[in-house]
């Protein structure tokens, strides 16, 4: 009996110590869930109900401080643009604003200019800082980039301020011109001169407003709703026929060659555009008793075969620091003579954006006195996708298969298609 009650004894006691322990240990770990964190400090349930739903689709950068300027909340975009770094808030002048609305409630905004991390090249990142108090504790921060708005409204700027300068300088030329014929009425040779020049300034003005209206297109339209196949050796001869003229003013020989039987898959109109625009830059720039040459090719690439047009000529040349402008509006390597050849500086930008609307692109090989050479390069026919259908591109041999080719490759050197048969002007 006694080794009976001793057994049942120490089972009670080790009952009892049983308990006690868990309900320690219940009640520790209660403490421990109940104790802040710096993983708790980044969760959901700190931030009133349904607020990180709303911030999760908002396109601004989001940031929420708690009362010591910690960050509750970011979204990824505030860490793409270096809003927060290292669990911290990383703009001073936004932490001042948030301390300010927490200080007096008050929802502040301001337009900033952040340094760009990682480019080594000053360039600012121009955002707009909203804060606003959210709830009793903490502060929303919401970062919108304007750095692209400003830029394209840059780009607007002097668009228009390049568009009224072109469009005023023929137009204050025939109003001169105009008073000149009117007050040498009994010059009959002077009439005539005046009135050459009339012609000249009146071709100026149309040939503007017409890229104008052809850059406008290129920009709003889809090329491809349009698309068909288009022969290369078409375009070519297309191109050619167009700078006839000037090439026999110059004694400009233009050589045609390369694979034949090509073909792209695009707007003709826009294409011919663009590889007339090329070769009519080739033969302005290029002096007399020279050669322009256009070649085709075709290109193995990732994504499908592409189409290379080379356009090829022994003029001026182009330096290095204008290689980065020659596709922007208006600019022009040589100013004096594009106005005496009549260039209104839009040209290689309509191939630039003929070339992009194709999933194509357009680059150039250029030394200064030795020439230049304009490359197009284009997805082919055969391998291009009716992007709007999905299928096979209509036009086409059934032995054709289609696929889809992102245009891009590199080149490292110029052609040299003056092996091709020569087509006098």
């Amino acid at each position: 009996m006694d080794v009976n009650a001793a057994v049942a004894a120490a089972a009670a006691i080790a009952g009892v110590l049983t308990g006690a322990i868990a309900v320690l240990a219940f009640r520790w770990s209660e403490r421990d869930q109940k104790r802040p964190t710096r993983t708790s400090l980044h969760t959901d349930p700190v931030l009133p109900p349904g607020v990180d739903t709303v911030l999760s689709v908002l396109r601004s950068s989001a940031v929420v401080l708690d009362e010591s300027d910690a960050v509750v909340k970011a979204s990824s975009a505030a860490y793409a643009l270096g809003l927060v770094r290292g669990g911290k808030l990383a703009v001073e002048p936004m932490i001042l604003m948030a301390r300010d609305t927490r200080r007096d409630g008050e929802i502040r905004q301001a337009e900033l200019d952040l340094p760009r991390r990682g480019t080594g090249r000053g360039e600012a990142l121009a955002v707009s800082a909203r804060v606003a108090p959210l709830g009793s504790r903490l502060v929303l921060l919401l970062v919108e980039d304007l750095t692209e708005a400003r830029r394209i409204e840059a780009v607007r700027r002097d668009f228009v301020a390049n568009v009224s300068h072109e469009l005023k300088t023929p137009v204050g030329a025939l109003s001169l011109l105009s008073e000149a014929v009117m007050g040498a009425s009994d010059d009959p040779e002077a009439v005539e001169r005046f009135a050459g020049r009339m012609q000249i300034e009146a071709t100026r003005l149309t040939n503007l407003v017409q890229e104008l209206i052809d850059l406008s297109r290129v920009q709003n339209d889809d090329p491809l709703e349009d698309a068909e196949p288009v022969r290369v050796d078409e375009l070519v001869a297309e191109a050619i026929d167009r700078c006839r003229h000037q090439a026999g003013t110059k004694q400009i020989t233009m050589a045609a060659g390369g694979t034949a039987d090509l073909r792209l898959w695009g707007n003709r109109g826009q294409l011919a555009a663009a590889l007339g625009n090329l070769v009519e830059n080739a033969v302005n720039y290029s002096p007399a008793r020279t050669r322009v040459g256009i070649a085709a090719r075709r290109v193995t690439a990732p994504g499908g075969d592409l189409i290379e047009i080379a356009v090829t000529d022994q003029g001026i040349g182009i330096s290095e620091k204008d290689k980065e402008r020659v596709f922007e509006r208006f600019y022009r390597v040589d100013p004096a003579r594009s106005r005496a050849t009549g260039g209104t500086g839009l040209g290689l930008a309509i191939v630039k954006h003929v070339a992009a609307s194709h999933s194509g692109e357009v680059t150039v090989w250029s030394s200064e006195g030795q020439g230049s050479t304009f490359t197009l390069r284009l997805p082919e026919a055969r391998a291009a996708r009716d992007r709007s259908a999905g299928g096979r591109a209509p036009g086409l041999d059934d032995d054709d298969e289609t696929g889809q080719t992102d245009g891009t490759t590199t080149v490292s050197s110029p052609y040299e298609p003056f092996s091709a048969p020569e087509v006098h002007p």
